[in-house]
């Protein structure tokens, strides 16, 4: 299994990185787990976005985002490319928010997207 690092197609709000260390931290995962965004088929627009800590695969390219680890499957980089994650703490809303130019349409909720 390769541990090339390469430049991220993706960007990571400094408020984001903030609240996934806490969240790693909080939730024990182990060290030699990255993050993990991806998509899948669902949601009410076609796709919905992957976030969460996992092991890498033979399958992944790894990233370095702000200190972060960060693991995609391959095939998912087309939908990805130029994605940034923030972190919102508002008053009506809480929580990663995915900011895609790839979508060409996102649902009222922001976690699906079609492209």
């Amino acid at each position: 299994m390769s541990t090339t690092i390469a430049a991220s197609p993706i960007n990571l709000t400094n408020g984001a990185i903030e609240q996934l260390n806490a969240i790693k931290e909080s939730q024990n995962i182990p060290s030699e787990h990255g993050l993990r965004i991806g998509v899948k088929g669902g949601g009410c627009s076609g796709f919905s976005y992957v976030l969460g800590f996992d092991a890498k695969k033979d399958n992944d390219d790894e990233f370095e985002v702000g200190g972060l680890r960060i693991l995609m499957e391959k095939a998912h980089a087309i939908y990805l490319l130029g994605m940034e994650i923030d972190w919102v703490d508002g008053l009506s809303n809480r929580g990663f928010s995915f900011n895609n130019p790839n979508a060409s349409s996102t649902c009222g909720c922001g976690t699906s997207f079609s492209a």
